[in-house]
């Protein structure tokens, strides 16, 4: 197991990637799970390649819609670089999800009998870098943005039990604004090929749905967003509405027009 400054090899990526970092569009836009890359130090913490490209190992198509949103609006996007296995950046560390031991009903053996000095190595080098950029974007000298946007995505069935929604639109104190986004979406699908196709106008938007924002456990926005004032949502999308490239496209353009029309 790596400790301290041996977790990330020379040449492995950053612990974050920031797009369009001086974008001028209102909007700071961040992807928690972005990758499910695992350090080479960490030998794939024991899991099969199927594994980590699972939904336990990071948000599939989420980084995609992201980046086609960064691009709609001209704003910065930030993504992590490392999969949520190896420390969650959307939940405290104090968090037992943080590190994960089962996740999804899969042991993860890299993360079993962790020490402390490996759990702060890891929220030291992935965790801290990755918020404090989210931190960076947000305290920018030129605005403080319109919105915080935090893009996930999830997964159709979990336990056993079917997820009906296409998208969910999640929030904890920007009610207003959320509830009129979730109408306006509601509008946009009945109006786009998506809506257009079978089944397509009985497409479902989640609100809170499948997940409410919790913060005793969610962290970016609860600490970044809120904590400013800044108003802030999180938007999750199926992943198998996401799972190519005809279905981001299609949902990236329906939260776009969405958003402009608010």
């Amino acid at each position: 197991m790596a400790l301290d400054q041996d977790l990330l090899g020379s040449n492995e990526p950053a612990p974050f990637e920031v797009v369009n970092p001086n974008g001028q569009g209102n909007l700071v836009l961040v992807c928690d799970h972005a990758s499910n890359r695992v350090p080479a130090s960490l030998n794939s913490l024991g899991l099969t390649e199927q594994e980590l490209a699972s939904h336990i190992g990071w948000d599939p198509g989420a980084a995609r819609v992201a980046r086609k949103l960064a691009a709609h609006f001209d704003a910065p996007l930030l993504l992590s670089n490392y999969s949520r296995l190896v420390i969650d950046c959307n939940r405290w560390p104090s968090d037992s999800e943080s590190i994960p031991d089962i996740s999804g009903g899969i042991v993860i053996p890299g993360n079993t009998g962790l020490t402390e000095q490996e759990g702060d190595c890891r929220r030291q080098l992935l965790f801290e870098p990755y918020q404090m950029a989210v931190a960076t974007l947000l305290t920018r000298p030129t605005q403080q943005p319109r919105l915080l946007l935090s893009i996930h995505s999830f997964a159709s069935s979990l336990g056993g039990i079917d997820r009906p929604w296409s998208i969910g639109v999640c929030y904890r104190h920007n009610v207003e604004l959320a509830q009129r986004w979730i109408e306006v979406i509601k509008d946009r699908i009945r109006e786009s090929t998506i809506g257009n196709l079978p089944g397509g106008a009985g497409k479902l938007v989640g609100d809170n749905q499948p997940y409410e924002i919790e913060a005793d456990c969610d962290y970016t926005i609860p600490v970044q967003g809120e904590s400013r004032g800044i108003p802030s949502i999180m938007l999750e999308l199926r992943q198998d509405e996401i799972e190519d490239e005809k279905g981001v496209l299609e949902w990236s353009d329906i939260i776009a027009e969405s958003w402009l029309t608010l």
